[in-house]
């Protein structure tokens, strides 16, 4: 009997021990879920259109030479400012300044010549009014002096466009800016339209962009538009200043020019890329679209995903496909709806099937 009461005994404790451990097992699971805090991403609402720009110079000028030679000196480097008129290459020019000589000894022959030949009709001019020479004489020596005055004008034209072939040789600016670019260094040969420099206007900025043929109707010269900066982290305002009216081989891409106000340049340089918002005037919902907040994307490797709380509380990473970044957001093209809770902030290491718990 003593022996019944002790195994009894025995097995009692087993299971009261059991029990206690099942419910701490129980309680430490309830415990260890992850806390969260999650958001329904945004539907975007019927405001517009997106476009991808570029911020660029009102006016752009590739510095090049009509002469071929070598370039002897580049006076200026990218990113010095220029006046207009300013002096930025010269040529070798040793060529040119030989012929030149050769014009004005040309134009030096042809101008005593000339005096010469005046000379000589002056004198013809008086024995005729003496009857001492004949009309034909006259006419010979008149014709002499137009021939000789004749020679002096064709030298001098030479002369003017040997200047000119020399002011080739010395390239100026042609308006005031700023030296982007410098595509030769002295002692390449220059050829005729290579480009040797890149001049930008000053403070004379626009942002440039193409729009599909299936928005072009939408738009009008003069319509204001939100322009994003995504190296800024800013949005101006633009104002449409020249559409393109015809596509021809563009591929169905209607070129756009916005111009800025002056007051939003001080940070802004050409290069920068934009996002353009066109407002929406079709009244049709042509820019439904889910949004989500950049700080939730996972990456792994080329993937992209988000963590999705589903309704056993357990987070799941969903792979996604992600479109333009507006902001702080970025378009989600497929893998969402948007009544999925997105994890923003965990306060652990997530995995597909832990346990959360949402934070209110």
């Amino acid at each position: 009997m003593k022996t019944l009461r002790n195994t009894f005994l025995g097995i009692f404790g087993i299971v009261t021990l059991y029990s206690c451990s099942s419910s701490d097992k129980q309680e430490d699971k309830s415990e260890s879920a992850i806390k969260v805090e999650v958001y329904s991403p945004a539907q975007s609402t019927n405001e517009g259109f997106y476009l991808s720009g570029e911020v660029t110079a009102k006016q752009t000028a590739n510095i090049s030479t009509r002469m071929m030679g070598y370039v002897n000196k580049i006076y200026v480097k990218p990113g010095e400012r220029v006046a207009s008129g300013q002096l930025l290459v010269s040529i070798s020019s040793d060529d040119i300044l030989a012929k030149k000589a050769q014009v004005q000894a040309m134009i030096t022959e042809a101008e005593a010549a000339a005096k010469n030949a005046q000379r000589d009709y002056d004198r013809f001019k008086t024995l005729r009014g003496q009857n001492s020479v004949s009309d034909k004489e006259l006419e010979n020596v008149a014709l002499q002096n137009t021939s000789m005055n004749a020679k002096v004008q064709m030298a001098r034209q030479q002369m003017n466009e040997v200047n000119a072939m020399l002011s080739y040789m010395n390239i100026r600016a042609p308006f005031s800016g700023v030296v982007t670019q410098k595509m030769m260094d002295e002692g390449s040969m220059a050829n005729p339209g290579m480009p040797i420099l890149t001049i930008e206007q000053n403070g004379e900025l626009q942002v440039t962009a193409s729009i599909p043929e299936n928005y072009i109707q939408y738009v009008k010269v003069g319509d204001v538009a939100k322009i994003e900066l995504k190296s800024l982290g800013a949005s101006i305002e633009g104002k449409v200043s020249e559409l393109s009216p015809s596509a021809f081989r563009t591929g169905g891409q209607y070129s756009m020019k916005l111009a800025i106000d002056t007051k939003d340049k001080e940070n802004i340089r050409p290069g920068m890329y934009v996002n353009i918002l066109i407002p929406n005037k079709t009244g049709e919902n042509i820019t439904s679209k889910i949004m989500l907040d950049k700080n939730s994307i996972v990456y792994r490797d080329q993937l992209t995903g988000v963590y999705v709380v589903d309704d056993q509380n357990q987070a799941n990473l969903r792979w996604i496909r992600l479109g333009k970044t507006i902001g702080n957001q970025v378009e989600v093209l497929s893998g969402l709806s948007q009544n999925d809770r997105i994890v923003s902030k965990a306060e652990g290491r997530l995995y597909n099937g832990v346990k959360v718990s949402v934070n209110k």
